[in-house]
């Protein structure tokens, strides 16, 4: 009798598919060299898991930045009959999470530049508009990125799995990640993860800037 292979479970296709940790210090290296709204946009992918749509419709007042801290409450979405607009998360909740000094650092850099162009409301917006970027056009954008610096295959959703998979190697609690990420599949969160607080949420962003940071601090001892 031929056994079906058994289905790997979501930790394993969150490794299978993730970035490593140098992977992910190469990346954030090589944002450097990009404009100020692409290196911020990827590296709040990078280092919140969030999807790309959420990305796409963080407005200003969305971010805390005395406690480092966005509220995720929407995400950005596109019809033929509505075009673009923006719609609740992708579970119907929203959610808190943390983000680093270095990535506040660019949201102020962004936002002053936006202020001089008397751009208002969203953090990323289309040239020469203060209409929001296309999720699409994010995604674009990205897979040029990754042409050229070789990095083959990169996609907002394997940033947000790559941020889980550090976090979880690195001992961050899987309720905790599952929280950062918002995660929409309720029955396997409940029957996998146990509850998620604000300090688990927010220890679990720590948990990955700290594993990154550390990486790069040894690289550079070398």
């Amino acid at each position: 009798m031929i056994r079906p292979k058994p289905r790997k479970n979501k930790l394993e296709d969150v490794v299978d598919k993730a970035y490593t940790e140098d992977e992910l210090i190469y990346i954030t290296q090589c944002l450097e060299k990009e404009p100020l709204q692409c290196q911020a946009f990827i590296r709040l992918l990078i280092d919140t898991g969030m999807r790309c749509g959420e990305c796409c419709a963080l407005r200003w007042k969305d971010i805390d930045f005395k406690n480092k801290r966005i509220t995720i409450n929407g995400t950005m979405r596109y019809t033929k009959e509505r075009g673009l607009y923006r719609d609740s998360p992708k579970n119907g909740h929203s959610r808190t999470v943390s983000i680093d000094a270095s990535v506040i650092v660019l949201l102020h850099q962004l936002r002053s530049k936006q202020a001089k162009n008397v751009f208002k409301g969203y953090l990323f917006t289309q040239a020469q508009s203060a209409a929001p970027i296309y999720p699409s056009t994010a995604s674009r954008y990205l897979a040029r990125f990754g042409k050229r610096y070789n990095l083959p295959g990169i996609h907002p959703h394997k940033l947000r799995h790559s941020f889980a998979s550090v976090a979880i190697e690195r001992g961050a609690d899987v309720a905790s990640v599952a929280g950062v990420l918002g995660h929409m599949d309720k029955t396997i969160t409940l029957r996998t993860y146990t509850h998620a607080n604000q300090n688990g949420i927010d220890r679990a962003g720590d948990i990955f800037r700290e594993a990154l940071q550390a990486k790069e601090e040894k690289q550079d001892a070398r």
